[in-house]
């Protein structure tokens, strides 16, 4: 049962393949309402579409998942009007040329425009241009204290320049941009990226924090706390078929395929081991024979077969690649 804020989400076996292969697969999740669930795996494991899979902007092909009741892939629509994105890379980045003041206004003119419902939007368009005004207000700063942004604590407070925030701030910025549509899923990427110790440790207690309030919270991170379950993305790479146990040896030059260099072969009693091609074997008594392959002392030993496995440990992206850029375009 999902909880009046936080949506529950389920997935079995889900997974996303694009043109050029497998972007991520076997995906096993249940998160009860206003829990945490970190996402971790390689670099190009599909971690950043898994968020936009389970947020209704990706469609998966395989398996299936359940967010507040609304089953994936059926019902993308209805899971996107639930589930907002925080900061994700390439998806919905700050714009770095406004003000903070001027990325929460229109942060909140397009929530209004594109996530709410259409009759919400006719309702909101129809008050008075001042009631508009003072109800934006109001979710603005409600998100802002959510997130733990004091705008009065910045260089130049709202009219600060979204290029010259730290990177936590803008971590908190972008959740409240997200919480402004009061979403019951809340997705981030790469939330620990470029952060010290300490500030993962507020990381963490924001998200907590929207927890305990009710919204289920998913994010991407490079290590998640102890007490965090963990959806890791990636399977191991396949190792290669080993070589056969007995491979024939290379042949020395001047011997025979199947025969071990340096053996005695269809020798009379009395004469001297097969020679190299040219060795004139009808020796003449007193004189010295030309050495064999096998006697001379720089001569190098035969190169033992390569029997290694290879392997492919280098993690494939292009199927992320692809996916990444369909859902820019969409």
């Amino acid at each position: 049962m999902d909880s009046p804020h936080g949506a529950a989400v389920k997935a079995e076996d889900f997974g996303l393949k694009g043109p050029r292969g497998w972007v991520f697969r076997n995906i096993g999740i249940d998160a009860a309402p206003g829990s945490i669930t970190a996402v971790e795996g390689p670099s190009g494991s599909g971690r950043t579409c898994l968020l936009l899979a389970l947020t209704g902007r990706m469609k998966p092909t395989a398996g299936h998942a359940e967010v507040g009741g609304h089953r994936l892939p059926k019902k993308m629509a209805a899971v996107r009007r639930i589930a907002a994105l925080g900061p994700v890379s390439g998806v919905n980045d700050l714009d770095q040329a406004l003000t903070v003041a001027e990325q929460l206004r229109e942060g909140a003119l397009l929530q209004r425009r594109y996530e709410g419902p259409l009759r919400a939007l006719l309702r909101a368009l129809l008050r008075p241009r001042g009631e508009r005004r003072a109800s934006t207000a109001a979710r603005i700063e409600e998100a802002l204290a959510v997130a733990g942004l004091d705008l009065a604590t910045l260089p130049k407070g709202p009219r600060t320049s979204v290029r010259d925030l730290e990177r936590l701030e803008s971590v908190r910025l972008s959740v409240a941009i997200a919480l402004l549509g009061a979403p019951r899923l809340l997705a981030l990427d790469d939330l620990d990226l470029k952060l010290s110790d300490a500030e993962r440790a507020e990381a963490w207690a924001l998200l907590r924090a929207i927890a305990a309030r009710g919204t289920t919270v998913f994010a991407v991170c490079s290590e998640a706390p102890q007490d965090i379950p963990v959806v890791r993305t990636g399977t191991p790479a396949k190792t290669a078929e080993p070589a056969p146990s007995d491979p024939q040896p290379s042949a020395t030059p001047g011997t025979k395929p199947g025969t071990t260099p340096g053996a005695n072969r269809d020798t009379t009693p009395g004469t001297k081991p097969d020679a190299e091609p040219g060795v004139n074997r009808d020796m003449t008594p007193g004189t010295k024979p030309d050495a064999a392959p096998d006697a001379a002392p720089d001569a190098e030993p035969d190169a033992e077969p390569d029997t290694k496995p290879e392997t492919n440990t280098k993690p494939n992206t292009k199927g992320t690649d692809d996916a990444l850029a369909e859902a820019r375009r969409a």
